[in-house]
Parts: structure tokens; sequence; C-alpha cells
């Protein structure tokens, strides 16, 4: 069996592998021909082979799949498609495995690893607007409706806002075959036709809004951050929308806000909330909960060449007491949280809930969560790197020039202290309450049915509100859905020394 030696100091590594002319030995180093025009390809087998959670589980990722390397070479063009190639080699399509469901929803790729690595920071072409996207009645037809506006953004200079409307773009009916190109593509601008609805009935209207995306735009995750005095009760808001690491000051500002204002309850509003930075995360589980870095926040769970070259500790990660740049975690030490959480609450977002659950009341409101548990790395074509495959932007010079695909793909799952980890099918809330088309509500606002419905809770009165649903804001997407970054929870946690994969 080949092995790969991981030497550590800090994230170095010496990668090793034996092969020879003639077939291949020791395990899964096939090389393909070199004449053969399949580096993408190549890249993508031997990487999967490696780190993807389920290789055990994919005949074609096997180490003994192949007995020449023209045996290899053959399989790699076969599929000349480098895109559709790493999908077959994924655990995901019914028709090659014959699942009744897939196995894995949420592995993708993408041709420019740049914009891969940039979505990772939040970084992305947008124009402010987020909304989700539903069927017209039983027909083809698409209408979208906005959940919020980034601050800041070319959205918020327009006459657009949470709860407003549309049906076409650049006069165009959206439907369940054009609204990507139309909204997602590569126009750099496009105007949105508005409508309205009434009685059930979505009608358009005269009215239009023109958009701009612009380049590099980073959304501040941090969308509302207030102390709401409710009877007395101070109670800390915290709207929440991505995980992203380059705002974890930000967050522990906030909290040290919310101490300082003497908040008791906490409502934690991530129904947008697709995921992101897995120790992000775990910082704002630590601001919720408690310092305690002798209490387990999560362990990871690879596939089985690398969780049993892992030692226990190396895969476990613990509550925090300081931020990555050395501040002191500003934590309400709460024994319950209030949750607002939906079907667009995935990955870190349910980590959260999940690495909480053993310490604390959650008190989940909403609906069903996606049911993302698995996280990812960023895997380039670097097959020298002391971690083979591994994105590290100090090596950017050494990635192959000749394929700049990148790969974002499965490569383990986060259990509680409790050992819990299978919520694919989401996360079921405590108290059920759908958004509603006919009354989203002003975020932030005591009067938003959601948070009013958290504010109920905890004061145990009930408000002059009617929860009563008229037009249950389902959806079949969302705009936060088709930027890079996804739904993807990745792990930027520093794997341990001495390693050894075989």
């Amino acid at each position: 069996m080949k092995k790969y030696f991981f030497l550590f100091l800090g994230l170095s590594v010496l990668f090793m592998s034996c092969s020879d002319d003639d077939g291949i030995k020791n395990g899964p180093s096939p090389d393909p021909d070199p004449t053969a025009d399949v580096a993408a390809q190549d890249f993508m087998w031997k990487a999967m082979n490696l780190w993807y959670f389920w290789q055990a589980d994919v005949p074609d990722l096997a180490d003994d799949r192949f007995s020449t390397n023209a045996e290899y070479t053959a399989f790699l063009e076969n599929n000349s498609n480098p895109e559709n190639f790493y999908y077959s080699i994924c655990n995901r399509h019914e028709e090659i495995y014959g699942e009744e469901t897939a196995i894995d929803r949420f592995s993708f790729a993408n041709e420019d690893y740049t914009e891969l690595v940039n979505s990772l920071s939040g970084i992305s072409q947008s124009n402010g607007l987020e909304f989700r996207l539903s069927y017209i009645g039983n027909t083809n037809d698409v209408f979208g409706y906005v959940l919020y506006v980034w601050p800041d953004s070319d959205a918020s200079t327009k006459d657009i806002q949470r709860g407003d409307f549309f049906t076409r773009v650049d006069g165009i009916q959206l439907t369940d075959s054009n609204y990507i190109n139309l909204l997602f593509g590569d126009n750099s601008t496009y105007t949105l036709g508005m409508a309205t609805v009434e009685n059930n009935t979505i009608s358009d209207s005269a009215k239009e809004v023109s958009l701009s995306k612009i380049e590099n735009q980073v959304e501040d995750p941090i969308l509302i951050a207030e102390t709401l005095d409710v009877n007395g009760t101070k109670v800390a808001y915290l709207m929440y929308n991505r995980f992203l690491s380059s705002f974890n000051e930000d967050l522990n500002n906030v909290f040290a806000k919310f101490k300082a204002d003497g908040a008791t309850e906490l409502v934690l509003d991530m129904r947008y909330n697709p995921g992101g930075n897995v120790n992000t995360s775990r910082l704002l589980a630590s601001m919720v909960y408690g310092t305690n870095t002798e209490e387990v926040y999560i362990r990871q769970r690879w596939n089985s060449k690398v969780q049993s070259a892992f030692s226990d500790a190396s895969l476990t990660d613990y509550f925090e007491s300081k931020t990555p740049a050395n501040s002191p975690i500003n934590s309400l030490n709460l024994n319950r949280v209030f949750v607002i959480a939906t079907g667009d609450s995935a990955s870190a977002s349910e980590l959260v809930m999940n690495g909480l659950d053993p310490y604390i009341d959650v008190i989940h409101i909403g609906t069903t969560t996606r049911g993302k548990n698995e996280f990812s790395i960023t895997l380039v074509d670097d097959p020298d790197h002391e971690l083979p495959f591994l994105y590290s932007s100090s090596r950017e010079s050494n990635i192959n020039p000749d394929n700049s695909w990148g790969l974002q793909p499965l490569v383990g799952r986060n259990e509680n202290a409790d050992g819990f980890y299978d919520y694919t099918s989401g996360l079921s809330p405590d108290i059920e309450l759908s958004e509603d088309l006919t009354n989203l509500g002003v975020l932030g606002d005591v009067s938003e049915p959601l948070l009013a419905r958290a504010l109920q809770e905890i004061t145990g009165e009930s408000a002059k509100i009617d929860f009563t649903v008229e037009m249950p804001a389902e959806s079949f997407t969302s705009s936060r859905l088709h930027t890079p970054l996804k739904d993807n929870m990745f792990l930027d946690k520093p794997l341990p020394t001495n390693l050894e994969l075989e």
C-alpha cells in the first residue's frame, strides 16, 4: 500500500509516492500517458482518492481500481469534460449508485480556483440583493421575493426592499429554465420587472428596478445587532448571515456590546445563513455559552485513511477563550438560546445549534434546516504540496499553470460532544413557524413574526400578533446558493503533526 507520510512543522509535510513504468504497485499511484490531455481529471482522481469522505464507497475511487497506467489513462479519457468527470466520481448520482437519493449533495468544483478561494472570504460579484425564487402555481414560471438588501450596495441605492416581488428580468418572464442565466449569468446589469401579490395571486406591475453587480463585494455577515428592552428583559438580537473569519473581531465586539447592555437572553437569527467557516462557528458558540477550553464543541470524522492517522485530541475542537487575534472572547454565558432557523440555514449554522445542544437549551423557531453536516477543504493541482493538493496561498506559483480547477469536496463530518451528527434530513424546529409572503415584516422589529414569536417565548406573555400564515414563504432556491461559496462549510484548522496516511 502506498503511504503518504506527513511530518508537520506547522503545516509542513513530506509527500512520498511509489509507482513504476510497467504498472501500478504499492497502492493508488497511477500515472496517465503523458500524451493524454487529462491533467484536470488526473488531479481530480488523485485528490479525491486521498481526501474524499466517501472514497471507500465509490468503486471508481478504489485504491485497486486500476491495474495498469494504460487502464487509468483510458478511464480519464472516457470523460473529456472535467466538471462531468468530477461529479461522476462523487457519491451522488442515483443513476450510477442506485441510491434513492443522492448521498453527497454539496461537493462542488470551480474551473477557476481563484474565484473559489475568494468566495471563502465572502468576496463575490454582487448587486447586494438577496432573494428567494418560487413557482407561480403549477406552472414553470417563477417569481422572486426580496429577503433583504446589503447595506452600502448597489441595491441599497434603489427603490427595492424586503417583501418586494418580481417576475421578469429585462422584460423576460422568469422560468425554471432561464432564471440561472438571467439572474446569475455573466450579465453585470439587469432590470427587474416588479409585481404585486393580492388574494394569493401574483400580478405584474409597471415598476422596474435596474441593478448593477459590482466586483469584489464582501457582505458584512452582521446585518443587525441590537439589544431590545422587552418588558424589562434585555434581549440581544443578532441577525447573522454568513460565517466569515474576516469578521471574527466584529462579531466579538457585538457580544461585548450585548454584555455592556446587560443582555440576559439572546435571539440568534440565522434564517438565511447558509454556513461558512467552521472555526468562526466555534467562536460564536463560545460567545453564546462559555469559554471553558476543556469542554468539547465538536469532533471531526474523516474517511478511514485520514481518521485512523489522527489522534483523538487532533480530531477534537473545544470551546474557545480567545479569538485568532488573541482578543478575549466576550461570552454571555447563557443556559439557553433562541435560534431562528429555516431551510436556508445550513452547515455552520446547523453546527452551532448541534454543538451547543449538549450544554444549553437550544430553542429552534422557524422551519426544518437544510441538513448539511459535512465539512470541506479546498483542493488544487499542487501534488507536491506538503499536504498533497491542499490549497495554500503561499504556493500559488506551484499550482499547475495548465490546470486552474479548484475542488471543494466534502471530506468529513462533525459530531457534537454527545456524538450526534445524523441530521442530514435537517434539524426540526421546536416551534414551527414559516415566514409569510403577505407579512414578511421588518427584520429586527419586535413585530416581525419570527422574532415576535421568540420574544413571546422569552417573556411568557402572549404577543398581540396573529401568527397565522396565509402564504408560506416556500422556494426552490435562493440567491445565497448561487454564489461560489454556496452553502459550504469549510475547515481551516491546521492538521496534526506526525501524520501517516496509508
